[in-house]
């Protein structure tokens, strides 16, 4: 297993057009949206992709998203529900078994922000890693 991370930022009420937002829609692949479910991250374009980590590499995903947070914080438009250690603590637990982390946070200006690390292979969803076999490769 391994995990690739993905962030978006973006106009927060475009989260309601959940259509875009399903694999299933014909607009999946192009939409800037993040997926409904987690897993369907590993459905995007391999472009969408921030950064991949093996699961040796543990602390170095913890640190990425970490900073991902430290960078939106500036921006939160309510305080710090979660701190960020109990974060990166539960997400710590959580990656080596298999379960994906995505943070949400509505930031000024009606934006809002996700970050994700996504188990690869998806305990949840049957799609191929999108690096090592991307939309269209012949699997063996």
């Amino acid at each position: 297993m391994h995990w690739h991370a993905y962030t978006w930022t973006g106009n927060g009420e475009d989260r309601g057009r959940e259509a875009e937002r399903r694999s299933t829609s014909p607009d999946f692949l192009t939409s800037h949206l993040p997926p409904m479910r987690t897993g369907d991250w590993l459905a995007k374009p391999a472009s969408r992709i921030a950064a991949t980590y093996e699961q040796q590499d543990l602390d170095a995903a913890l640190e990425w998203m970490a900073a991902q947070y430290e960078q939106a914080r500036g921006s939160f438009v309510l305080p710090e529900g979660v701190p960020l250690e109990d974060r990166l603590r539960n997400a710590r637990g959580l990656l080596p078994a298999g379960v994906d982390v995505q943070w949400g946070e509505w930031l000024l200006a009606g934006r809002f922000v996700t970050i994700g690390m996504i188990c690869c292979p998806n305990k949840h969803v049957d799609h191929p890693c999108p690096i090592r076999h991307p939309a269209g490769a012949q699997r063996p």
